[in-house]
């Protein structure tokens, strides 16, 4: 006879429909070697659990209620096995503030942060932002999956009204440190890692569209694109944050790889869409423009080369960081040239030089 197995999902988080799908491919998996189904975790829940009497409940679930402690709590006291981490470890796990705690205390890296209420004061917080985090700053709820909810705001105008929006459906909200760079995420079962994998969003960050849309067109690369080194060190992290919220069976940890080393990308100038999608990868801070045909000889032999290098490729670069949504964020500096000056009389060249034409 066939062992029982019934799957949690849907609920009532921002995720429910993702947690249908859930559902539908875990049992599609193990539809020949179990019986199988599927129910929601509504006020037939004990009914479902006493008639069908299953040997292990397959949690689905997605977000609030489903992975922090609600519903295992409820499982244990009907004494059913169920899968993935007990009631401690998901509300350690789901509750951001409590985990990011745990992690400083067992020296884990993790982005500064300022836990937020609704009774904010606006004086305060400008004051406390100043002093632990800089624009641009991650706003996000403390207890939510998927990226629901967050935002990231370059000024402080922004991040009120998006705060305040946010506190509509929130209670607790959080301020983070943005952090740009690679985004990586590994995955841990029974206290050994699997491997890592690199996400490349086409968004301006891996929201909830860049995790579940297919026409966000997410690019997945495995194994991540980083040094062996620094995949190791990847997942011998994920494995120690599993054991510091007491995880069992499978869990995820994600990352960001950032400030590390110099990495050449080939980019065109001549070629905006190379750009675009090399900007958008990288999300860097600082872009330090030396890209130019700058041979004076050269520059009479191919005059529409030359100026559409120069020009029209320093244009497209500027173009590229704005499609990004980075305007605000990527500070951009050009490398020109001294002709712009004209005639003049310096022996050196500044920013405070005077342009002088003839």
């Amino acid at each position: 006879m066939k062992k029982r197995i019934l799957i949690l999902g849907g609920g009532i988080s921002g995720e429910r429909s993702i947690s249908l799908k859930t559902a539908k491919a875990v049992k599609n998996c193990i539809k020949k070697k179990y019986n199988c189904k599927i129910v929601e975790p509504d006020e037939n829940l004990t009914k479902n659990i006493d008639r069908f009497s299953p040997h292990v409940v397959f949690n689905a679930l997605h977000g609030r209620f489903g992975e922090d402690g609600f519903i295992h709590t409820y499982l244990e006291s009907k004494g059913v096995r169920y899968t993935h981490s007990g009631v401690l470890s998901s509300m350690m796990a789901m509750d951001k503030e409590i985990s990011k705690k745990l992690f400083i205390k067992n020296k884990i890296l993790t982005p500064k942060f300022q836990k937020i209420k609704k009774n904010l004061n606006k004086k305060e917080v400008i004051k406390s932002l100043k002093k632990k985090i800089k624009f641009p700053v991650v706003i996000k709820p403390i207890n939510e999956g998927s990226s629901l909810g967050v935002c990231i705001s370059s000024n402080i105008e922004k991040l009120f009204k998006t705060t305040k929006k946010l506190f509509l459906k929130y209670d607790q909200l959080m301020f983070e440190e943005h952090i740009g760079g690679q985004e990586i995420q590994a995955a841990i079962i029974n206290n050994a890692p699997l491997g890592a994998i690199e996400l490349i969003p086409k968004r301006n960050f891996y929201d909830y569209k860049a995790k579940y849309k297919r026409s966000s067109k997410t690019q997945h690369i495995m194994p991540a694109g980083i040094p062996k080194k620094k995949y190791d060190e990847v997942l011998n992290i994920s494995n120690k944050a599993y054991k510091v919220l007491k995880c069992r069976g499978i869990a995820r940890c994600d990352f960001r790889f950032y400030k590390n080393k110099f990495y050449l990308h080939y980019g065109d100038l001549l070629d905006p869409n190379s750009l675009t999608d090399l900007i958008n990868k990288i999300k860097p801070d600082e872009i330090y423009n030396l890209a130019a045909q700058s041979h004076v000889g050269v520059s009479f032999q191919l005059p529409n080369y030359t100026s559409q290098v120069n020009s029209i490729g320093t244009l497209n670069l500027l173009h590229a960081i704005y499609d990004c949504g980075l305007a605000s964020k990527t500070k951009f500096y050009q490398a020109s040239t001294s002709e712009l000056y004209g005639e003049i009389q310096d022996s050196r060249q500044s920013e405070k030089t005077n342009m002088e034409f003839s």
